[in-house]
């Protein structure tokens, strides 16, 4: 049986999903997600072990996809690294319900770090 942990990726950009799977790509899996509309359908049929969540997204944004996260049975206790370049402030992303927050351009060993601890649980 695989154990191997899965990962979505929800960001616009096909060239930062690539970045992130390429950081990350030692023992997970992945999926995609380009909208916050397919986020939350894949985050429901794949029941993923993390979540990245860009806060810039067509069609739901970022924080509307974490409001749902929030409001959701199936979904309120997945774990969700925001990754952005927006001017959020670490504080107001957490408390719309993220677990972490990295911001864009990212450092690829505070990507690893970041998703290793929330895929360790609390």
């Amino acid at each position: 049986m695989e154990s191997r942990k899965t990962i979505l990726i929800c960001d616009d950009e096909p060239a930062l999903r690539e970045l992130v799977r390429a950081t990350l790509s030692d023992g997970y899996r992945f999926a995609e997600a380009s909208d916050g509309v397919v986020a939350l359908e894949l985050a429901h049929d794949l029941e993923p072990d993390a979540v990245i969540l860009d806060l810039m997204l067509p069609r739901l944004g970022g924080l509307e996809v974490l409001a749902h996260f929030q409001t959701d049975e199936q979904l309120r206790n997945d774990p969700v690294l925001v990754i952005t370049a927006w001017n959020e402030t670490r504080e107001d992303v957490l408390a719309a319900g993220a677990s972490d927050f990295v911001t864009k351009p990212f450092d690829p060993d505070a990507l690893r770090v970041a998703v290793e601890e929330l895929l360790s649980g609390p």
